[in-house]
């Protein structure tokens, strides 16, 4: 059998400048439970990270809360040194005290300080896009991005990014720091974030759908997509990775796993060409 490569989701430019293949990859289930600690499997995890490189995947999503700092450092520990063409996007605004407990902290010392962790944690000079995980309404906005601008005006990062925003947020943002993408809750049977898309699609900047498969909802066999997988053959993951990448030339879907074998297969959602009624009945039946 062919193997699939992630060429085939097409690419995308950050900020006009940074080319990545638009199916990329997700470390948050590279942790321990309730992505908290070490993988039960530590060589699996690398293994997974080397096999993406391998199928062609460049853009590599993770977050400094992750473990915490464990993504971070499978990532250093399974493609340090970095290929050329390999892209790295971190993000930094959470505390992890303990299992299950996110604490959104913006204050600009803290980013500063967390950035400088990341740094090291995955071995690099330059963070390729940092994204601030949450907004801190806590701290003003302007401080917040200030932080990062500064930090970019450094040369320690070349491009930022937010997370879980409004359109009035993000428009906010641009009137302190350039905006390269957003990472917002979205998939094909959760769409409540298509304002944002919308304005993303209008301004050129990437939009990132995280849990693309609904926490495995959508990939279950029993699950609202296994109809439409079988009369395709295809799986359901397959087919609701392949719904988003055709859903707007902005969408860079990020699926995660801890296992080479579903890292194949949801890399092989990239030569799942949807006809417009599949695109229609997939969304219908999610």
């Amino acid at each position: 059998m062919d193997v699939v490569r992630a060429e085939g989701s097409g690419t995308f430019s950050l900020g006009g400048e940074l080319s990545v293949v638009r199916l990329g990859y997700g470390t948050m289930q590279l942790t321990g439970p309730g992505v908290w600690g070490e993988p039960d499997d530590p060589d699996e995890a690398v293994r997974v990270l080397r096999r993406a490189v391998e199928l062609g995947v460049t853009f590599f999503d993770t977050a400094d809360s992750y473990g915490p700092y464990v993504a971070e450092r499978l990532l250093k520990r399974a493609l340090h040194p970095y290929a050329d063409e390999v892209v790295i996007a971190t993000k930094a605004g959470f505390t992890r005290p303990g299992p299950g407990d996110w604490r959104v902290n913006g204050r600009p010392d803290h980013l500063r300080r967390q950035v400088e962790l990341s740094l090291g944690n995955l071995g690099l000079d330059r963070i390729d896009l940092l994204q601030l995980h949450r907004i801190d309404h806590r701290v003003p906005l302007a401080d917040q991005l200030g932080a990062l601008a500064e930090l970019r005006e450094q040369g320690k990062i070349r491009h930022v990014g937010l997370s879980e925003v409004s359109v009035d947020q993000l428009r906010a943002a641009e009137r302190v720091v350039p905006i390269v993408s957003v990472q917002n809750l979205y998939n094909v049977a959760e769409r409540g974030a298509e304002d944002v898309l919308a304005y993303c699609e209008r301004h050129g900047i990437a939009f990132i759908p995280w849990f693309p498969l609904a926490t495995g909802a959508l990939a279950q066999p029993g699950g609202p997509l296994a109809a439409a997988a079988r009369r395709r053959g295809a799986t359901p993951a397959q087919l609701a990775l392949a719904w988003l990448l055709r859903r707007s030339p902005v969408m860079l879907p990020i699926p995660g796993t801890s296992r080479v074998a579903h890292l194949e297969q949801n890399v092989a959602a990239a030569g799942v060409d949807l006809s417009d009624a599949e695109f229609d009945a997939i969304a219908a039946a999610a």
